[in-house]
């Protein structure tokens, strides 16, 4: 399925548009306003006629054209019915920041179960529960509560922490570095970064591909997609619950299976998946390709004015398990 209409919608609803500036559904509103969103912007909210100069509807059924994508600040008990009006709509796709679900517990797990039934029953593609949203920098929309947002730029970046999305976002911003999309994948109830990598491999406006991740719930298809991808463009991925506290933390932060470090640095070897071991480096890896074409080949010739350097240079190459060329003078 292609993400056109999610990333670049013509029609959006907020439902749960707030009036009070310290909710999650004001802000929403406000950097959809702000980010320039070039298409149609409806309001939800039953018990407010105005938010931001914007006329609010009592219902997504009052609405009478029909909303590419739909973006849910709400409490999660609200949200099955908020799905079903959607899908009146001809809705597509869903964002739900909503928290409440599988990371909570046998109760949530059962809710996010039911959401998922219904979603698929109805079409709807979901991003979430439990995300922060998502931008796309060319489109613009920033479908997100994030409060910064960096410049326009090549690399997409892809995470599983909204707090550390939005991290990335202040980072990104402060550093000059520049993004093409920013997707926070929460609980991953059904849109993964596996269906990401797959649309990005054909977005001209995306060179790079980097993500936070904590865990993986397909590796076969992770795997396959990952091989596929990578031959076009590079995936840098920084992968945490790496040890046992680590994948406690992951269980109860998302509702992930961390998994094995070992099994991730053999997945990411075989499908050439680049793993970063901090956001530093990630971006400093990201940068690199994003100003240089993928080489062709491991032979590396090195140019150098002392020859320290040189030599460091050169047992660096032979660790990463490159050549140095012959060049014949």
């Amino acid at each position: 399925m292609k993400f056109a209409d999610f990333f670049c919608p013509k029609s959006v609803a907020v439902i749960g548009a707030a009036r009070e500036e310290t909710k999650v559904g004001h802000t929403i509103v406000h950097n959809i306003l702000n980010s320039g969103y070039p298409g149609k912007f409806f309001l939800i909210n039953p018990n407010a006629n105005e938010i931001h100069g914007k006329k609010c509807y009592k219902s997504l059924l009052d609405v009478e054209e029909n909303i590419d994508l739909a973006i849910m600040a709400i409490p999660n008990k609200f949200i099955l019915q908020a799905l079903e009006d959607c899908s009146k709509k001809q809705t597509k796709f869903a964002i739900i920041i909503s928290a409440g679900f599988k990371e909570t517990g046998i109760e949530g797990a059962l809710l996010e179960k039911q959401l998922i039934e219904k979603a698929k029953e109805f079409g709807i593609r979901i991003l979430g529960p439990n995300c922060l949203g998502m931008i796309d920098f060319n489109c613009p929309i920033n479908g997100s509560f994030s409060p910064s947002i960096p410049d326009k730029g090549v690399i997409g970046f892809i995470s599983q922490s909204g707090a550390l999305g939005t991290a990335v976002l202040d980072w990104a911003k402060t550093n000059g570095i520049g993004l093409s999309k920013f997707v926070s994948l929460g609980n991953k109830a059904d849109i993964s970064e596996i269906n990401l990598f797959e649309d990005w491999l054909d977005d001209k406006k995306t060179k790079v591909i980097t993500a936070y991740l904590e865990g993986v719930t397909n590796g076969n298809e992770f795997m396959r997609v990952c091989n596929k991808v990578t031959k076009k463009k590079p995936i840098i991925i920084v992968k945490s619950g790496n040890t046992n506290a680590g994948a406690r933390a992951v269980s109860s932060h998302t509702g992930t299976l961390a998994g094995s470090s070992r099994a991730y640095d053999a997945a990411f070897k075989q499908t050439g998946v680049i793993r970063a071991k901090t956001i530093k480096d990630l971006f400093n890896f990201a940068i690199a390709f994003a100003h240089q074409p993928l080489p062709k080949g491991d032979k590396i010739v090195i140019i150098t004015n002392a020859g320290g350097p040189g030599i460091m240079a050169s047992d660096a190459c032979e660790e990463n398990k490159m050549q140095l060329a012959k060049i014949d003078i």
